[in-house]
């Protein structure tokens, strides 16, 4: 079996944890989704975007813990337009992002979910269930059923519902260039 591992990465930012990926779908915490708007909850919208207001986005990344201010958020259109899914979950009522995440694919064999974040004052509010449930849904309408991702610590069994597992045996590597 080939080993994958995804990344949660901007620029040289890194966060790694637990590899896991999702075996089949079968029953699985998958919210309805309308094109490319998720309609669960009345007051957040979950959108597929091709491009979101950089200062929202490295917001975002901020809330995370991703952002080192030497980044260049000029560089965060690139990063859209590089994903293979890239979603923002939106305040209806001001239309600002409070949540985000992304794939990066190949759009043939695997995915790998990335940049999981959630405002604070959003979390525990199922906003990150919709996203997870949203890119899963896209990648394997796509036909892509190997998706990965690496978790924070202490955050892996909120990935247990969608059909993630740890992958056991399996240490997550980084390269470093300053070695």
């Amino acid at each position: 079996m080939t080993v994958h591992y995804s990344y949660t990465t901007i620029s040289s930012c890194l966060v790694m944890a637990h590899p896991v990926y999702i075996r089949d779908m079968g029953p699985k915490i998958l919210q309805p989704v309308s094109g490319n708007v998720n309609t669960m909850r009345d007051d957040i919208a979950i959108r597929l975007v091709h491009a979101w207001d950089e200062v929202e986005i490295a917001n975002l990344y901020r809330a995370g813990g991703w952002w080192k201010e030497e980044y260049d958020a000029g560089e965060i259109p690139r990063l859209i337009k590089g994903s293979f899914f890239f979603v923002v979950a939106v305040e209806r009522k001001t239309g600002h992002a409070v949540g985000m995440g992304r794939v990066i694919s190949d759009g043939v064999s695997d995915g790998y979910i990335q940049d999981l974040v959630v405002l604070p004052e959003y979390r525990k509010t199922g906003i990150g269930t919709q996203i997870v449930s949203t890119l899963v849904k896209k990648c394997v309408e796509r036909g892509i059923s190997w998706i990965g991702l690496i978790a924070e610590p202490g955050t892996e069994k909120f990935y247990l519902p969608f059909g993630f597992h740890p992958m056991e045996g399996h240490i997550p590597l980084k390269f470093r260039s300053d070695t």
